[in-house]
């Protein structure tokens, strides 16, 4: 293994190309990303200085071992699984994919869960025409490190008309802190299709002066008619930073629904963005979040309508506790030829300790006369009125308080499609809220 490095440009991301094989248009695209990588500058997300995080390592490749069933899987990867046993499933450590399922009725079907490593080999076509095409790479520098430097990943393609009944889960977990940690998630549903996805982002680091970076990103295009379901449940531990951006790109009459629990230990940037491109198109944002300790998040959930008669709606809520800040931002944008588009957002911050923070920021950008729009904000702390209420009826007060925080945040936990998934998430509930 080699030692971890800070600067990066094409020589170097060419070369971790060329180490696993790679295809030569593939080995070209990181050499592109990485003399990207060395021009462009971070990101600005508002009110969040993210310069002064350590956000230059890229730690080295540090692949899983692959096994052949689920009983070969770290423990603490097993635990995470659905216990369905043959749904649909692909598991990253560390740096590669180490293990993936299909039932083969699916694949008989034409659907395709892979690596993405793999698809460049296997489906160069689908993938070139898909492949960062939401998020491009020269976004900013955190986007060109994420093009040069992906490994493992997930590659879904779910053909015309086919619907998956179970949730295919994707679970990305680290245990190496000095691992590159770079995943990819690329979800293509064709036209008429039907899909959830459950993403799970976990670590278990242990005691480490190291910091492990996860640059994440996942991109779902749903073809005309199409319905994708996307739930994502982060927990790492407090010496990871959760870099983590997500992008839907919507044809005529299709759907995307996003269901987000931020609930990472450390800092986080999370910017969740859905493009309505076609008429009829939707979209469905849930995100909660839960910040302790000395957290920094900044939280940015969008949707930029193109199509007529599109429709978004965004939710998002968080409870803060000890020091911890979020800087919450809701985006709404209309364009210009977006008749009778209607988008809705709504952001509200729980604050239980006179020291947190969180930010409420609601957007709203319009270019079309015909549309409808609104949102609505609010920061404050625990009801009063409805505490006393729940007193009265012998509840103590610790009690009301934890029924008031989860009914607040229960929007999100319930939608989770996956009961694996559903409890991990309320136990990390438990464990953030005491």
């Amino acid at each position: 293994m080699s030692t971890p490095t800070t600067s990066f440009g094409r020589e170097a991301a060419a070369a971790i190309s060329r180490s696993k094989n790679e295809p030569s248009w593939l080995v070209a695209w990181r050499e592109e990303a990485g003399e990207l990588a060395a021009t462009l500058e971070l990101p600005k997300p508002e009110k969040t200085p993210i310069a002064r995080w350590n956000l230059d390592v890229q730690g080295v490749h540090s692949p899983g071992k692959a096994v052949s069933s689920p009983a070969e899987l770290p423990q603490a990867i097993a635990s995470l699984l659905d216990a369905q046993s043959d749904a649909p499933v692909i598991v990253q450590h560390n740096s590669s994919v180490v293990f993936a399922r299909l039932p083969e009725e699916l694949k008989a079907k034409g659907v395709v869960l892979s690596s993405l490593e793999d698809a460049a080999r296997t489906h160069e076509d689908l993938l070139r025409a898909h492949l960062m095409k939401a998020y491009e790479p020269n976004e900013h520098k955190l986007s060109a490190m994420h093009a040069a430097l992906w490994n493992g990943g997930v590659f879904l393609y779910v053909p015309r008309g086919v619907e998956i009944e179970a949730p295919v889960q994707a679970i990305l977990f680290a245990d190496d802190a000095e691992a590159t940690f770079v995943p990819h998630i690329l979800v293509v549903a064709d036209a008429n299709s039907r899909v959830s996805v459950v993403e799970n982002v976990t670590s278990s680091l242990g005691e480490t002066e190291a910091t492990l970076l996860h640059n994440g990103a996942v991109e779902v295009f749903a073809k005309a008619g199409a319905h994708v379901q996307y739930a994502a449940v982060h927990h790492m531990d407090s010496s990871a930073i959760d870099i983590s951006y997500r992008r839907a790109v919507l044809d005529n009459d299709a759907r995307i629904e996003w269901i987000i629990g931020d609930m990472h230990e450390g800092n986080v940037v999370a910017d969740t963005l859905s493009v309505l491109k076609g008429n009829g198109s939707t979209s469905d944002a849930k995100v909660i979040s839960v910040g302790t300790g000395s957290q920094r998040m900044s939280l940015t959930t969008r949707a930029v309508h193109f199509g007529r008669s599109s429709e978004s709606d965004m939710v998002t809520r968080a409870v803060m506790k000890d020091e911890a800040t979020a800087i919450i931002n809701g985006i709404s944008k209309i364009e210009k030829g977006a008749t009778k588009a209607n988008g809705q957002q709504t952001e509200r911050v729980l604050m239980l300790s006179p020291k947190a923070r969180g930010d409420a920021n609601p957007i709203l950008l319009i270019d079309e006369d015909d549309v409808k729009a609104g949102h609505a904000a609010s920061v404050g702390q625990v009801n009063a009125e409805q505490v006393h209420y729940l007193m009265s009826r012998g509840i103590t007060r610790t009690e009301a308080e934890r029924l008031i925080i989860y009914g607040f945040l229960d929007p999100v936990v319930s939608e989770i499609p996956l009961e694996a998934a559903r409890e991990q998430l309320q136990r990390i509930l438990e464990r953030k809220l005491g």
